[in-house]
This record gives C-alpha cells, structure tokens and sequence, in this order.
C-alpha cells in the first residue's frame, strides 16, 4: 500500500506566503502544506467555473487555522480538526498554519494548471 510523509516527501513549492510537498497515492495526491503568512489566494482560483475551486479535499489541521469560503457559508477548522471540502470553495488560511490534505490528482491537476497560469501573469505583471 503506497505511502507518504511530511519528512521524506520533497519540497515542490517553496514560495513566500507556502511551502508545499505532494505524493501521489494510487488515484489521489496527498499535500503536506506549511503557510509562512496569512494568505487568501481567491484571485488564484479566476477562470475556474465560479472562479472557485472545483476539486473537493479531505483534510487535518496539524497546527493554525483553515476556513473554506463557499458562496452561501463558510466553515473554519483549527489543529486537531479533521475535515471535508466540497468542490466550489475558496480557501482562507492563517500564517504558522500547517495542513495534511488528500484529493483526487485528475480534479486536483485541472485546478492547479489554472492557479499556475494565474500566478505566472501574477509575476510577469510585477
């Protein structure tokens, strides 16, 4: 049975706000995900149907704070809180927070094409 962890599984994103290390596990991606700063990376999601994340997560906070934002509520887990995210969200994260999420690579790799371009015209604007 494959298997990951935080320690062995290298860095693939090291930018200012994320450090992120992602595994792939059978038909699924498992992110181990540590934010340096508060972040609401909304804008990231343009261009998705609803411009929101289309990719559903199942998640647990190992420190801080997550809150999925979805267009009729939103819901917060802190450390300790296991949790479900539906695709239509947009996420919200506290600094020093770090995160253990699954999902499922196919919807996972369409949203992250989008957020990559997104941040690609982000820095060639800067």
């Amino acid at each position: 049975m494959p298997s990951a962890n935080r320690i062995s599984t290298p860095v693939a994103v090291d930018e200012e706000v994320i450090e992120g290390r992602y595994a792939a596990l059978d038909e699924y991606t498992v992110a181990f995900e540590t934010y340096k700063a508060d972040v609401d990376p909304a804008p990231l999601f343009t261009g998705l149907p609803d411009d929101r994340c289309q990719c559903p997560h199942w998640g647990f906070v190992t420190s801080g704070q997550i809150t999925f934002r979805w267009p009729d509520h939103e819901e917060t887990y802190c450390a300790g809180d296991a949790y479900y995210a539906p695709a239509g969200h947009l996420p919200l994260v506290t600094g020093g927070s770090t995160i253990v999420e699954f999902s499922p690579t196919t919807e996972l790799e369409a949203t992250m094409a989008v957020i990559g371009a997104n941040m690609a015209q982000a820095g060639a604007s800067a």
